[in-house]
């Protein structure tokens, strides 16, 4: 536990300077992009000055790292606004959207994954199989707009974007959450049910599952009972890096839908300039990930006490 604990933190030190790093070495003076190219010098030095960008790079880097521990990251170059607000309210967004991509990804790929590999040998297994096939071959922001042609546009039966708090009208959140999450989850359920469909078989052939089998149980009854668990380890080590690409992913479904969230926070800090933004984004989603990577470890060590001593 410590071990892990230890490697997360170093991970996250690592992680914020080289974000830091990356950037300082990017062309252009942030205080001369945010007052624009006509302003005086005295203006561009005061407003260095004003966010301590004349400061050594050391002095810099410690004040923005603590700035993110304490919750405190600072103001925008651009708007002159706190960070910190609009942070946790963007994060709230893509939480809920990540969230519900992943159950609908977990509701689409656990029963299909087994589906396929129970019935590998026969029409059903082959015809889900190329099923999976298609949707790991559609981008998660093309699959949205197919969503939005005929859910949205064809059949009207949901808003084709915007956003909806859950606290002012949880009915028209979850009709603005339903196109995103599916366009997210679809595709990931599609990828994710290929690793499940092989995890499973590899699980049947194994001869504690043949035994089961030869004492009379189903297929099904014997992965039931003797095969989940062990099945289920490489399905979390898939399900930790399937965070990072629904992650990613966000930041093009949600300027597809309009979704005031994290990945369209970036893509409007990146196309201002605004590096301050930009950096405090790609560290909590480094953050995201780096933890849930951990708690992925760690759950190693619940489905299987074996691998306890060796992570």
């Amino acid at each position: 536990m410590l071990a892990r604990l230890a490697t997360l933190l170093g991970s996250l030190a690592v992680s914020s300077v080289v974000v830091f790093a990356f950037m300082q070495v990017l062309p252009g003076d942030p205080a001369r992009v945010a007052l624009g190219l006509n302003a005086s010098e005295e203006a561009v030095a005061a407003m260095r000055s004003h966010f301590g960008l004349d400061r050594p790079l050391l002095v810099r880097y410690l004040d923005w790292v603590g700035g993110l521990v304490s919750g405190n990251p600072g103001e925008s170059y651009i708007s002159r606004a706190q960070i910190g607000p609009q942070l946790a309210d963007r994060f709230a967004v893509t939480a809920w959207l990540v969230l519900a991509g992943m159950v609908i990804a977990l509701l689409i790929a656990l029963p299909l994954g087994v589906l396929m590999a129970v019935r590998h040998r026969d029409a059903v297994g082959l015809v889900t199989s190329a099923v999976s096939q298609i949707g790991v071959a559609i981008p998660s922001f093309l699959a949205g707009i197919l969503l939005i042609a005929v859910f949205a546009v064809g059949l009207r039966w949901l808003p084709a974007g915007g956003w909806t708090p859950p606290a002012v009208d949880p009915a028209a959140f979850l009709a603005r959450l339903a196109l995103p999450a599916l366009s997210l989850g679809l595709v990931q359920g599609a990828v994710l049910a290929r690793y499940v469909r092989t995890a499973i078989l590899d699980v049947m052939s194994e001869d504690y599952v043949r035994t089961a089998r030869s004492k009379g149980l189903t297929p099904l009854r014997a992965l039931w009972r003797h095969g989940l668990r062990n099945a289920a380890i490489p399905v979390v080590t898939v399900l930790a890096l399937q965070l990072a690409t629904l992650l990613i992913g966000a930041v093009v479904v949600e300027r597809v839908f309009v979704v005031p969230g994290l990945g369209s926070f970036l893509l409007d800090a990146v196309a201002q300039r605004d590096l301050v933004v930009v950096a405090d984004i790609v560290m909590v989603l480094v953050v995201c990930v780096l933890v849930v990577n951990t708690l992925a470890d760690l759950a190693y060590g619940l489905l299987d006490p074996r691998t306890r001593g060796v992570r």
